[in-house]
C-alpha cells in the first residue's frame, strides 16, 4: 500500500472513531492548493498533530483548527462541493502531498468507515 493510500485510509478510520476533522487557517482562511490536476483542494487531517505539522510546513502564521464530525460533513462538505473543490486527507511529507478526492467520494468512504453504507473501491485515485 503506498503512504498515500495508507494515510487516506488512516483519515477516514480515525475521524469515524474520534468524530473531529482538523485543517490549517490564518485570519485570512484556508490554504487551498492545486492538485496535480490542476484542480483546488481543501485539506483535511484526523489528527491535531497532523494538522500541526502541516500548519508548520506551510508557515505563514497557519494554525490548527478543529471542526465537528457532523458539521464537517452536513455543511462545509456541501459548501465546497458547490464550489468545486476536492478534498484533501492526510496530506504528509515536505511537500504535503497525498490523495484528493471528490466530495461524494468522501461521503462514500466515510459511509462505509461509519458502517452506513456500500463501499466502492472505483472512488480510489487512479482506479
Amino acid at each position: 500500500m503506498s503512504q498515500s493510500a495508507s494515510q487516506a485510509a488512516a483519515f477516514f478510520r480515525e475521524v469515524a472513531r474520534h468524530r473531529i476533522v482538523w485543517y490549517v487557517r490564518d485570519d485570512d482562511g484556508s490554504p487551498a492548493p492545486k492538485t496535480s490536476s490542476g484542480e483546488r483542494a481543501f485539506p483535511y487531517w484526523s489528527s491535531q498533530a497532523r494538522a500541526e505539522r502541516a500548519a508548520e510546513i506551510w508557515g505563514g502564521g497557519l494554525r490548527a483548527a478543529s471542526l465537528p464530525f457532523e458539521a464537517w460533513r452536513s455543511g462545509e462538505l456541501p459548501e465546497l462541493s458547490d464550489e468545486g473543490y476536492r478534498i484533501g486527507i492526510n496530506w504528509t511529507g515536505p511537500r504535503l502531498v497525498g490523495w484528493d478526492f471528490t466530495v461524494p467520494e468522501v461521503l462514500n468512504r466515510l459511509a462505509h468507515a461509519l458502517r452506513e453504507g456500500p463501499y466502492s473501491d472505483e472512488s480510489a485515485p487512479g482506479s
